[in-house]
């Protein structure tokens, strides 16, 4: 029976480790899910128009910059006129009625012009890749948005991208 005992022992301290090498795995999936994706990122501005077009864009810009319903962890929802002013920022109140059509991200990638110019001659998609500071991490990342046309405005949200 002895050696059933060490046996037995060595079978649960090998599971144990294997439960703990399975926990980890899953810490990093779980680490990486604590980002938004570019699914993700769409179907909330798509999910941000609908509610423009249901319930008004005053009632929708509030929703965006003081509510909860369009923010996800690092994602959310921005608003722009085609003059370039901000309308509504889910993640920087302060940025709303300021004109910003010349904002630049530190290698001079104009981040508001790329997203006018794709929505009047698109109507919807990905934006090129600029730096913004991530509301989480509060650290300096490459990001895109996605970017869709609703009237003379555009409707945007952005994933952070590791480089």
């Amino acid at each position: 029976m002895k050696g059933f005992t060490v046996r037995r022992n060595f079978i649960l301290s090998a599971f144990a480790v294997a439960s703990l090498v399975m926990a980890a795995g899953h810490g990093t999936a779980f680490a990486q899910a604590a980002t938004g994706t570019a699914p993700e990122a769409e179907a909330q501005v798509k999910a941000a128009v609908a509610f423009i077009k249901a319930n008004g864009p005053q009632k929708a810009y509030e929703e965006f910059t003081n509510g909860t319903k369009f923010k996800d962890r690092d994602l959310y929802i921005t608003v722009y006129d085609f003059a370039g002013k901000n309308l509504a920022h889910g993640s920087n109140p302060k940025m709303v009625g300021k004109e910003l059509l010349g904002l630049k991200d530190f290698n001079g990638v104009p981040i508001i012009e790329n997203s006018r110019k794709l929505a009047q001659e698109k109507g919807k998609g990905w934006s090129d890749v600029y730096h913004m500071q991530n509301p989480l991490t509060k650290k300096l990342q490459a990001k895109k948005a996605y970017v869709e046309r609703v009237g003379d405005t555009f409707v945007s949200s952005g994933i952070y991208i590791q480089e």
